[in-house]
């Protein structure tokens, strides 16, 4: 693991709001993450053969979709917060789903080794980070040769009237929200203000360049407020 004083706080954040993470992000998005998970877990097809990883899994969304994506992959999912892990494994016991293995780890010292993954993916991390390219640079390691980074997170919107919209819900309504159903107000007030000051897709697109990755693109998703990137190592 890596200490410092964000990862400690942020590790924190998200141990505490565990158990209502999963109805808060439906409440949030209309119940759209599930969707965009879906997106991102059709990365999987035409990379090399192999295992792949969900980085912040979280409560394993991610690892559920790509398990339904393509049955044949093993999927490992990782999170430094251990009650998201605890909620995830009673999710997969529920739905019975196989082959995905969950365990603790930071994004910015990742336990695998060079090359161990065919596909990396993330998502709602990278705003997290306190160090995004070394972050970047991590995914980048241990995926293998002609495999693929996909990332997905929150952005501001380009369109300036929608923006301002978007920045009011996410800084008057989210943290109300947050408040009233997760008992977290704080928790959902450092989301928009994380958003806030995240760069921006093309920035991101950049970054991933500037870590060792080709062929980076990115799209946006949800009126322009969701933006997945992608790149070949």
């Amino acid at each position: 693991m890596v200490d410092d004083p964000q990862s400690d706080s942020v590790r924190a954040m998200f141990t505490r709001i565990a158990d209502r993470y999963d109805l808060m992000n439906s409440l949030m998005t209309g119940g759209r993450h599930h969707a965009w998970r879906r997106r991102m877990a059709a990365a999987v097809t035409g990379v090399p053969a192999g295992p792949v990883l969900d980085l912040a899994t979280g409560t394993a969304d991610l690892a559920i979709a790509v398990r339904a994506r393509d049955p044949a992959r093993f999927v490992a999912g990782a999170d430094f917060s251990e009650r998201m892990l605890h909620v995830g494994a009673a999710k997969l016991e529920a739905r019975r789903v196989a082959r995905v293995r969950l365990l603790a780890a930071d994004a910015l010292g990742l336990p695998f080794r060079d090359g161990a993954f065919a596909c990396v993916m993330s998502a709602f991390l990278l705003r997290n980070l306190e160090h995004l390219e070394a972050g970047l640079q991590e995914m980048r390691r241990v995926t293998m040769k002609g495999g693929r980074v996909v990332t997905l997170d929150i952005v501001t919107p380009a369109v300036p009237v929608w923006g301002a919209l978007f920045g009011a819900y996410f800084n008057r309504v989210v943290p109300l929200v947050g408040a009233l159903v997760a008992g977290d107000r704080r928790a959902y007030t450092y989301l928009p203000q994380s958003v806030e000051r995240f760069v921006t897709p093309l920035e991101l697109a950049r970054l991933m360049e500037k870590a060792g990755l080709r062929e980076v693109s990115y799209h946006r998703l949800g009126l322009g407020t969701i933006a997945v990137h992608a790149g070949v190592v």
